[in-house]
């Protein structure tokens, strides 16, 4: 009986050791998931729909991102709040740690790319920008103007200055369709909201022409400082009867014409943009128009110049009076120093405008 009981006890010891072994070598496993994954640089990882936790362990054991799938398996078992991954690329950087990889999955951080839209661009520049941009599915490339219109909810619109200028993030599920709706959708908002707290007594039937205003004031000047004044010269012309002359419209009239110069003749050639032969405002915009332009337009200077020119250093000098403009015009213009530019940031936009 004594020898039995011995017996018993050494069993039940030997089990004891077994299981803290086991308990033990688990734990090491387990704390192997906390440990920095083996990189050098950034890698991407994609996550199919329908991924079972387990294929996830099994894919990033094979890629070498956790030692065993084991471990990430029995971590699921233990934790059953991190099995629910969802699908799309993640971005695995050095430093992670295989637990770190699984969180990012279960909270969706998928990688995101961007793309830009920038102030002044045209709408073919931002279709240009889509068309070039790695990562993003393209599905409007060879769609018509009308069609990419269509497809925003905006059928009866010109497509130009209706999408706002901004930085777009995407991850690699959505499509050049999605952005374009995304920056519809923000410029539509914006000039509602502007539109609301206009000020009084400006010379706009519609939102849609301070929109057209926007755009001319955003190709004319890029100084902020500048814009409302720029804003109230063109306000002061449209209620004064006088023509805009302004060089930007010229330009987008002359479209694949233009080669970095205006001539006269340019000027004198009559087109639904030539604001030197036409009254009021071109029929459509000219360019995007970002958010401070539009504020301009609707919150022009009440100064009382008529006339401005380029200086050469990106600013303006304004002028009162035909003449005072004049004298500006043979300052400025006429005697052009080196280095003359008439826009502050010249490699920022594309087809600078002229000078008033």
């Amino acid at each position: 009986m004594r020898v039995f009981r011995k017996l018993i006890v050494s069993v039940f010891a030997l089990g004891v050791i077994a299981v803290a072994a086991a308990a033990l070598w688990a734990w090491q496993g387990l704390e192997t998931l906390k440990k920095p994954v083996a990189l050098k640089e950034p890698v991407l990882f994609s996550v199919e729909h329908g991924t079972s936790f387990n294929g996830l362990a099994q894919e990033l054991a094979r890629k070498g991102l956790v030692s065993d799938s084991l471990w990430l398996r029995l971590h699921g078992r233990l934790n059953p709040e991190h099995t629910r991954i969802k699908a799309g690329d993640y971005e695995i950087t050095p430093g992670m740690t295989p637990v770190d990889i699984v969180q990012s999955m279960v909270e969706g951080k998928v990688k995101l790319w961007a793309v830009q839209f920038i102030e002044g661009w045209t709408f073919s520049d931002l279709r240009g920008a889509l068309a070039n941009s790695e990562n993003l599915k393209k599905v409007t490339t060879e769609w018509s103007d009308k069609q990419v219109m269509d497809a925003v909810g905006a059928s009866d619109q010109h497509p130009e200055g209706w999408f706002f200028p901004d930085t777009y993030m995407f991850s690699s599920s959505e499509t050049d369709l999605d952005i374009l709706k995304r920056a519809y959708s923000r410029m539509t908002s914006v000039l509602e909201q502007e539109w609301e707290g206009r000020a009084k007594d400006l010379p706009y039937k519609t939102s849609y022409e301070a929109l057209i205003m926007a755009s001319i004031v955003e190709r004319e000047t890029g100084a902020p400082y500048e814009r409302q004044q720029v804003a109230g010269v063109f306000v002061r012309r449209l209620q004064k009867g006088m023509r805009l002359q302004t060089d930007p419209t010229v330009i987008y009239g002359m479209g694949d014409k233009y080669d970095g110069r205006i001539r006269r003749r340019d000027l004198r050639t009559h087109t639904p943009y030539n604001t030197y032969r036409i009254d009021g405002l071109p029929p459509t915009p000219i360019a995007l128009p970002g958010r401070d332009s539009i504020h301009a337009a609707l919150h022009p200077d009440d100064g009382d110049a008529l006339y401005f020119v380029a200086r050469g250093d990106g600013s303006h000098k304004f002028s009162r009076t035909l003449a005072e403009h004049q004298k500006a015009v043979r300052a400025f213009q006429l005697n052009r120093k080196e280095g003359y530019r008439s826009y502050p940031v010249p490699d920022a936009q594309t087809n600078n405008g002229g000078d008033n």
